[in-house]
């Protein structure tokens, strides 16, 4: 076994690969940008070293530089995580040159599992049904929309060396393709150096169904059973479980062999994922299911498989990398229980899911026990930055059965709270008390098909939620302060009362607060409550209203409120006449930059008419492409707005003119 491993990734992953070295005994050097240098898993590390920049290409992707540490720390192996450089075959190959053990599989099996293209025409020897469509190594636009016509629509436009839903676009009609090809080749080109694609035939009703595989470097191989993945947004995975819900031992064991003679196939080497797209259209019962990709890496969801067989996954890659056996034989891998994964995502789920970046000022979740683990690289204090992926943490539970852990994520997500950064956490929530997916009726369309009904909640503000934020507001005026000193219009014999207003999501909430010789009289929307606060303890609450006990939790940064009650979670402002906007509800042609990016395509010009909801123009930022899109039917006024012109975060990108009179 090795004494001393480099981790050449950040975040979560990084920190998790460090606990089971911990656990072994094995010492850990951390590599880290400029804006890294306090980060959670550099504090953890036994050693750390600054290589470059911000930006990934001048630092986490700097292969050589990576191996110099490795050299000058002793390091004997590298772990590269998931991302960055865990799939590329020359980092794999120069660590070997360099007689440091890459954690991993061989460069060859990278190489070949590592384009699309490539995989499939592999799997296909090795007789894996893929899904129908074109590999080939023809790109031009005219060929590859001939093409599109013969698969049919829809379709899958994707990047031969993609992965996390990047350059990839599904075409709903012909007259969308070429456009559509064009976005994916842009995005591909931004994230991969490789702007080839190819198509394939898309499946509507399908789940996405993966097999954890591991192999040895004497040729043994199994499979960890399997994960269904098919909750995604923009083709990236939110939730996973495993075992996946409903699946037959017979189709289980289906599954395994096939991924595990996948594996063997092209002599693979470490944990990878086989995963599989199943067309469910006439239901999973013997549904046909084609290879989709193999993943040459450990997963993000991993930590599911883990509490299924309990098997740490990264001590088998240790063990493997160093030259052991597998530990287990298929028979002595055991299938217990169920578990859920949830990626929280610093993104705001009413926007498109647009990534959010700013300092956690409060983060919180449950003790972890058997039946809850969270695996984070960001505790509070630290920055969500724009230059790396969004995602905060993994909130993953245990149970007996399916539904036992549903129950326990529903429990885990009511009790977490994070402020700074809004997140999906409610929208996480909502998804855990969706019918359809409790009970297991889900596919790879079920955020497109349900994704209104689980969006129209987050904007709707509750009675709890404006109480919670009133009482919040009002405590420090209620505890150590004397009533003779307030000049706001009290009388001696008459009840004390008070005005308050909240803004969410460009709507103001009018609250009037009566103070009784009991409690409190809140009127909100023509409705008057008698509430009662029973406990206060820090940011937490405990109140009757109308002698319904409330609990929840309300953190306050100067005149902002997130307000967390019952899974719901509410981000309000403390209005106040003169010192804020008091145009709060009415739409304005001003199109701000949410965030720092660049502005990879411009879809109007100065002058041009536009409607309501119309692309205005792309902005590639947080390694994704996001359309910007009018908020009001207006001509467009471009200002200096250039394509390929870096923006800063709250910049003015454009005005609409006339946006009041056609609004």
């Amino acid at each position: 076994m090795f004494d001393k491993i480099l981790i050449a990734n950040r975040g979560e992953i990084a920190c998790r690969i460090m606990e089971t070295a911990r656990k072994k005994g094995i010492k850990t050097v951390a590599v880290y940008s400029k804006v890294d240098a306090g980060a959670r898993h550099v504090r953890l590390a036994d050693e750390a070293y600054e290589i470059g920049p911000a930006e990934a290409k001048e630092s986490y992707l700097k292969a050589q530089v990576i191996i110099d540490v490795a050299k000058k720390s002793g390091a004997e192996a590298i772990h590269p995580g998931y991302g960055f450089l865990s799939e590329n075959e020359q980092f794999a190959s120069a660590c070997e040159d360099a007689d440091i053990r890459f954690i991993g599989p061989t460069a060859s099996a990278i190489r070949l599992m590592g384009l699309k293209d490539q995989a499939k025409s592999a799997m296909e020897k090795a007789g894996v049904a893929v899904v129908p469509g074109y590999d080939g190594a023809k790109q031009q636009v005219a060929f590859l929309l001939e093409k599109a016509n013969e698969i049919g629509y829809p379709l899958l436009i994707k990047a031969v060396a993609g992965g996390g839903g990047k350059g990839m676009r599904l075409v709903e009609e012909s007259s969308d393709f070429v456009q559509a090809l064009a976005s994916a080749k842009r995005e591909a080109k931004s994230a991969f150096g490789n702007d080839q694609v190819l198509l394939e035939k898309y499946i509507r009703k399908a789940r996405h169904i993966e097999v954890q595989v591991f192999a040895d470097m004497v040729g043994n191989a199994v499979y960890l059973h399997e994960r269904d993945c098919s909750l995604q947004r923009r083709h990236q995975k939110i939730v996973e479980e495993a075992p996946a819900p409903d699946l037959s031992d017979d189709m289980r064991y289906e599954l395994g062999e096939t991924a595990t003679r996948a594996a063997k196939a092209i002599k693979y080497r470490g944990a990878g994922t086989i995963e599989f797209i199943v067309d469910v259209e006439n239901g999973l019962k013997d549904a046909p299911f084609y290879f989709m990709e193999m993943n040459t890496r450990l997963q993000v969801e991993h930590p599911v498989t883990e509490l299924i067989t309990g098997i740490d996954l990264v001590e088998w890659q240790l063990r493997v990398a160093a030259g052991e056996r597998l530990p287990l034989t298929q028979d002595d891998i055991k299938l217990n229980g169920h578990a859920f994964e949830v990626r929280l995502y610093a993104e705001d789920p009413v926007s498109g899911f647009l990534p959010q970046i700013g300092r956690l000022n409060h983060f919180s979740y449950p003790d972890p026990d058997i039946n809850f683990r969270l695996d984070t690289g960001i505790e509070e204090g630290d920055e969500v930055s724009i230059h790396y992926d969004p995602m905060i943490a993994k909130l993953i539970v245990w149970g007996a059965s399916r539904g036992e852990a549903l129950r326990h994520m529903r429990r885990v997500i009511k009790n977490t709270a994070i402020a700074g950064v809004k997140t999906n956490l409610e929208f996480l929530f909502n998804i855990f008390n969706h019918q359809s997916f409790n009970v297991a009726d889900i596919d790879t369309g079920f955020i497109d098909k349900y994704g209104d009904e689980l969006t129209d909640r987050l904007r709707q503000v509750s009675v709890p939620v404006l109480v919670l934020a009133s009482l919040c507001e009002l405590m420090p005026h209620t505890e150590g302060y004397d009533v003779w000193d307030w000049s706001d219009g009290w009388q001696l014999n008459m009840n004390l009362s008070m005005n308050l207003t909240f803004t969410e999501n460009g709507h103001k909430h009018d609250i009037k607060v009566t103070y009784l010789k009991e409690g409190f009289k809140i009127e909100v929307r023509d409705q008057s409550y008698h509430v009662t606060l029973l406990k206060q303890k820090g940011d937490d609450f405990s109140i009757l209203i109308d002698g319904k006990k409330v609990s929840g939790k309300v953190i306050r940064k100067h005149e902002d409120f997130t307000v967390f009650c019952d899974g719901k979670v509410s981000y309000l402002h403390h209005f106040i006449p003169g010192a804020d906007n008091d145009n709060v509800g009415s739409k304005s042609g001003r199109v701000i930059t949410p965030m720092p990016g660049k502005i990879s395509k411009l879809f109007v010009e100065s002058g041009e008419n536009v409607e309501e909801g119309q692309a205005l123009l792309m902005l590639e930022a947080m390694k994704m492409e996001h359309t910007i899109k009018a908020p009001c039917s207006g001509v467009v006024e471009l200002l200096s707005l250039e394509q390929d012109m870096q923006v800063s975060d709250g910049q003015l990108l454009l005005n609409i003119a006339e946006c009041e009179a056609n609004g």
